[in-house]
């Protein structure tokens, strides 16, 4: 049996050598040490302290596999990539994957190859899984993004509940939760929900010493972020709501000479996200303007700035989105633009987004319908959808259909794919039967089994641009040739470029009119309250903004931070301080507007700069060259 010694040394020999680090971060070796002892532990650590850490590491000092319950595919997909990258052998299972592919994986566990293996909460149900999970040797199981199990959380999934049940069939497999954003509330129920033994807690301040809190109303923002982009030779995010939003800025930016920015969001292909990510994460002065489809499993420590263009949906969604500024402990800023109207058509669009019962059903009902599926029944194959059909039938807006099919996708109702991704074929008839069709389908199907291999077994994914390349015929041309061949019942293709969806439960019209209907109406409530409580967060003007935080988060004795905008302006309006030096040194080097004055300053309140600007223009010693730009008066 290894020694405690020899046991703290291979801790940290691991920790270098797969993770190139020295020491571990606040609590993270305490953490491991009790995953390490087989101890339940419950971890509430803000984004940015190192969570995955916590079990990726003990993950390759145990035998066996450790066993990870994730929400998201893509967090999934990204965990998975950056641990091969490390060269540990980690794997996800997903509905997307086939059996045959599955089956590889299972092996690799049941050798005891893969140390981490990514699953959705709802595999736990799942027939094949549970039978070879028995033939697994399982090390620990950890539970990341745990506050989904909370009817109060803030993404809540019912298939959390299914965690309970396999324990209970588990009873000596230790467990680890991990997350960045609970309430005290969220927290009682993940500890009760998991059903975790005399857990140990650990819990670190949300407090942020490093990250300076800026909120501001503005009404021209492309211009207030060119401001302080134009200072500005560090990495950074400008969150954006929209794709559209995102396209357009970078390319209102590009056009006023900053070009070390680009855009970043779900439309965009995996090799076009993995290159934009890359050149991002290797710069140390480039700029993604994002959807909040960036963000997860962001391991860059020296992102100097987050900009949110208009604000998060939620608190939580905006500490998490902050905290991926200053990870290497050096200051830091958090951007928050805003105006009422804004505001206003946020209420708007959170209302009509949101259907009664009625346009609920009648949603699923055409769903169900289109695809012929009947009660109690659950179609094998992937459906495309047509967004556009669902809204020609139904007369209502493209953002409810949307809700309702993302709530469907998020309760494991069905898998929605929104997002560019690879298309899928695979033979429906055996190799030898090619020959008996009409000569010019069998030319081709011959074609497509040399160009994708493995479409006689199983079921492939591909890229039509990778075909095209190899056979010389365009891709529009391979797309129509594949679907005159689906229709005559020959293959399966699903085209990746658009919207599908894959039936993951059968039919059920009892829980649709009750259960499903309830729980929909519960999140829509949640999402309204979290809405209006960032909406007093935005606007309240008295309260520092870091306080205001760490109490929703349950801090309630926290002090003021002493350098947001809000302490920032008190201080100022109590004290006063002559800036007129630090203004006159900036204009020596060229004539500034308040703003551009201001964010030199170090994001000095404008208030201040003005009546500091007045008494320089009553001395003499500044002049204005228009109504915004201010210059030093050059004395003859």
């Amino acid at each position: 049996m290894i020694s405690q010694q020899d046991f703290q040394e291979l801790k940290f020999k691991t920790l270098q050598y797969f993770w190139g680090y020295d020491t571990f971060r606040d609590s993270q070796e305490a953490i491991i040490d009790s995953v390490i002892n087989e101890k339940d532990t419950l971890v509430l650590l803000p984004t940015g302290a190192g969570k995955s850490l916590c079990y990726q590491l003990p993950a390759l000092l145990k035998e066996g596999t450790c066993l990870v319950i994730s929400p998201l595919l893509a967090l999934m997909k990204d965990q998975v990539s950056q641990l091969k990258s490390r060269g540990i052998e980690a794997e996800y299972l997903s509905s997307e994957l086939d059996e045959y592919d599955a089956e590889g994986i299972y092996d690799r566990c049941k050798e005891g190859l893969t140390k981490l293996l990514y699953i959705s909460p709802e595999r736990l149900t799942n027939k094949q899984f549970l039978q070879n999970i028995e033939e697994i040797q399982m090390s620990f199981i950890a539970v990341d993004e745990a506050h989904c199990i909370s009817e109060w959380g803030q993404d809540f999934r019912p298939s959390y509940q299914n965690i309970k049940e396999f324990r209970r069939n588990n009873p000596k497999i230790p467990c680890l939760a991990l997350t960045a954003t609970a309430t005290p509330k969220v927290l009682d129920e993940i500890k009760a929900k998991l059903e975790l033994k005399n857990p140990q807690v650990f819990q670190r301040s949300f407090k942020r010493d490093n990250i300076r809190i800026f909120t501001e109303e503005v009404s021209d923002k492309f211009q207030k972020i060119y401001d302080i982009l134009k200072f500005t030779k560090q990495s950074g995010i400008v969150y954006v709501r929209t794709r559209k939003e995102a396209e357009l800025l970078s390319e209102f930016l590009q056009k006023n000479q900053l070009k070390n920015v680009d855009f970043f969001h779900a439309g965009l292909t995996t090799k076009e996200k993995n290159a934009k990510q890359t050149i991002w994460n290797n710069r140390d002065n480039h700029v993604l303007i994002s959807t909040n489809a960036f963000g997860m499993g962001i391991d860059k420590d020296n992102v100097r700035f987050v900009i949110h263009y208009s604000p998060a949906p939620s608190i939580e969604n905006y500490y998490q989105e902050i905290g991926r500024a200053g990870r290497d402990g050096e200051e830091s800023f958090a951007f928050l633009l805003w105006n009422r109207q804004e505001l206003s058509n946020f209420d708007d669009i959170l209302k009509n987004q949101i259907p009664n019962k009625a346009e609920f059903l009648k949603i699923l009902t055409y769903l169900y319908s289109i695809f012929q599926v009947a009660e109690f029944e659950m179609p094998e194959k992937v459906f495309e959808l047509n967004l556009n059909g669902i809204q020609n039938f139904t007369k209502l807006s493209l953002a409810k259909i949307k809700n309702v099919l993302n709530f469907l996708h998020n309760q494991e109702i069905i898998y929605y794919n929104d997002h560019k991704s690879l298309s899928s074929l695979q033979l429906l008839m055996q190799a030898d039967e090619i020959d008996q069709l009409p000569h010019k389908d069998a030319y081709f199907i011959e074609l497509m089994l040399r160009t994708v291999s493995g479409i006689t077994t199983h079921k492939v994914m591909f890229s039509e641009q990778q075909v095209s390349n190899k056979i010389g015929v365009s891709i529009h041309l391979i797309k129509e040739r594949l679907k005159e061949i689906q229709q005559k019942g020959y293959i399966e293709y699903v085209d990746g470029a658009l919207s599908s969806v894959k039936f993951l439960k059968p039919r059920d019209e009892r829980l649709n009119h009750s259960q499903y209907w309830k729980l929909f109406e519960h999140i829509q409530k949640n999402k309204i309250q979290k809405w209006e409580e960032m909406k007093f967060y935005i606007e309240d003007n008295r309260y520092c903004k870091m306080k205001l935080i760490l109490t929703y988060f349950g801090e309630k004795k926290s002090k003021n931070c002493g350098k947001c905008s809000v302490c920032e302006r008190n201080r100022q309006s109590i004290f006063g301080k002559n800036i007129s030096s630090e203004i006159i040194q900036v204009l020596a080097k060229k004539a500034c507007t308040i703003e551009e004055i201001s964010i030199q300053l170090n994001y000095h309140p404008k208030e201040s700069i003005l009546e500091t600007l007045i008494y320089l223009l009553d001395s003499g010693k500044v002049k204005m060259l228009n109504f915004r730009t201010y210059a030093i008066v050059q004395h003859e």
